[in-house]
């Protein structure tokens, strides 16, 4: 544990937001004396809002993406203690814990210019910056070594790791006492850092991450009764560049073009008629979970035409994933193998169709592009985009509290409000409303079912469904599913579109856990294998121990590793 044992061991202040992750003080600071005021104070916590600390699961690692005919180390099966994201995020979030343990260590210095409340206010950030990076620890690593300060390299050494379950009370222990005191709101001309309602939050979250169902529960709802959240107007536009500080943002990160704090590998996720690669892309498995307006699955609904497959369908399909034959950055999308040239909207041109595989090789494999989120403005700048990085926001809580409420089977009104409140702005209308698929209140099975089916339509993109699969244990069914594309063009063309036949050639079973079932397809020669997932069901809900830890300072690794 070498750079653990460092980061524990040196002061690590004055640093801004946008410095480096070096350990290298500024020349004008001293371990002993920092933290003495405001201004120093908010230096060291402005560096634990880097960007860098606060990873999010990928959607590669889900089967909600197709990257080609490439798979992670995650949906490869591959994963090990040396693979690079396990030591990256065990690292820095060390990092962060270290730079969080001196804040809350050092903040009493402040205390003859600085009042008791806002003392406890920099601690309470501190300590939940802190209870945010061991929950994530404590997620995927399993049992972690535990600390709140700087240790000596004798006692660094002497760590062991800690029981998962006291982990969990210490990082409650952290997130109680940051919403007790942290601020509720800031006002507009104040910096937005994190408040009583992201410490609710939070705290739900890795209760819910642990299976805690009445933490969740009461978290979330001391989340909600704050009456300061909401759900953005409108889904469409809630990801975008321009929108920024949305009421439904619970916590974030901003991020600027001006700043260089922006969004990465914007170019993968273009069409190539703009300027792409439409390499990563999302899965056929995710297109197919999308339920009819009916709020019937495809197989069961009679408003599914697998010819025209965005018809008929729950508004968040068409707001993640672009329909064919309408407009999108700056080009009509079209992946049909006959559409050799497609409108540039900007001067209504026809041009070469790049996004068709009977022109570009490399075009989408499964025809399918994300939209959500990306907008023309992906293309300015270099491919730098500057979107907020929202870490958790309040479409998350009200879906927590109902799942939570419903695990506990305490099935009342509320349950059903909170999964219709969400659904309801998908489809632009109020919660009362007779217009759209509201769920019904029904068994236990009934509404665990609907409330996963919810939470994959409405956070699809958003780094939650890797997490969602890993506690559901649903990980070992879907990952060890084939991922399916299109045909090539030559066979496509005589095997489907001369029957008659597009997109789907046939409608999918879709079982109870809204999985699609492509085989049947598959076997008729009719689409084609791009990948062959993996998942070891022996290892894999736990990511392993970074090797150079378990090697230097005698960690246990997990199972499997």
């Amino acid at each position: 544990m070498k750079l653990t044992i460092s980061i524990f061991l040196f002061g690590l202040f004055f640093l801004t937001a946008c410095g480096s992750l070096d350990l290298n003080p500024l020349s004008d600071g001293s371990s002993e004396t920092w933290n003495s005021n405001a201004e120093e104070i908010e230096m060291s916590l402005n560096g634990l809002y880097k960007d860098a600390f606060w990873m999010q699961d990928s959607d590669e690692w889900t089967d909600d993406w197709t990257y080609r005919d490439a798979t992670t180390a995650i949906t490869g099966a591959t994963i090990n203690g040396q693979t690079d994201f396990v030591g990256t995020w065990w690292t820095n979030t060390y990092k962060a814990i270290a730079r969080a343990n001196i804040v809350v260590q050092s903040v009493d210095r402040a205390a003859a210019v600085l009042s008791k409340e806002q003392i406890d206010r920099y601690a309470a950030e501190a300590r939940f910056i802190r209870a945010c990076q061991y929950s994530r620890l404590l997620s995927h690593y399993g049992n972690i070594v535990y600390t709140e300060t700087a240790l000596s390299i004798e006692e660094a050494l002497a760590l062991k790791q800690s029981p998962k379950e006291e982990v969990l009370q210490k990082i409650y222990a952290d997130f109680d006492f940051a919403a007790s005191k942290l601020k509720t709101t800031f006002g507009s001309a104040e910096l937005k850092r994190a408040t009583a309602g992201a410490a609710y939050a939070m705290k739900a979250r890795i209760a819910l991450h642990m299976g805690d169902w009445k933490t969740v529960r009461d978290a979330a709802k001391a989340c909600m009764d704050l009456k300061i959240y909401k759900l953005h107007d409108n889904f469409d536009n809630l990801f975008l560049s321009k929108t920024k500080n949305s009421p439904e943002t619970i916590f974030g990160l901003p991020r600027s073009i001006a700043l260089k704090v922006v969004k990465d590998d914007a170019q993968n996720y273009i069409p190539r008629n703009a300027g792409g690669y439409a390499a990563k892309d999302p899965s056929w498995d995710l297109f197919c979970a999308f339920l009819c307006k009916d709020g019937l699955p495809i197989d069961e609904s009679p408003l599914f035409d697998p010819r025209k497959p965005f018809l008929n369908r729950d508004p968040r399909c068409t707001a993640t994933i672009v329909e064919f034959q309408t407009p999108h950055v700056g080009f009509i999308f079209q992946p049909h193998p006959d559409s050799l040239k497609v409108l540039r909207t900007s001067n209504n041109t026809l041009v070469n169709n790049n996004d068709t595989r009977s022109i570009a090789q490399f075009a989408s494999f499964n025809g399918l592009i994300w939209k959500k989120g990306i907008d023309a403005d992906w293309l300015l700048n270099s491919w730098t985009t500057e979107p907020d990085k929202i870490i958790i926001r309040y479409a998350d809580v009200l879906l927590m509290y109902a799942e939570a409420k419903i695990e506990l089977n305490e099935i009342d009104q509320s349950v059903v409000d909170a999964i219709n409140t969400v659904r309801a702005r998908a489809y632009g209308v109020s919660l009362t409303a007779t217009t759209y698929p509201a769920v019904k209140t029904g068994s236990q099975a009934v509404l665990r079912k609907a409330l996963r089916i919810e939470r994959r339509m409405e956070f699809a993109l958003e780094g939650i469904r890797y997490m969602d699969l890993i506690r559901w244990k649903l990980a070992e069914k879907v990952l060890n599913k084939l991922n399916f594309g299109l045909l090539d063009p030559a066979d496509l063309r005589a095997k489907v579109v001369k029957p008659g036949l597009w997109f789907f050639p046939q409608k999918p079973e879709i079982d109870d856990d809204g999985v699609a079932d492509f085989t049947p397809m598959f076997t008729a020669g009719l689409i084609k294998q791009l990948t062959i997932r993996k998942f070891d069901a022996t290892r894999q809900y736990l990511w392993p121990i970074p090797s150079k830890e378990v090697l230097t300072s005698g960690l246990v690794q997990n199972p499997g590793y």
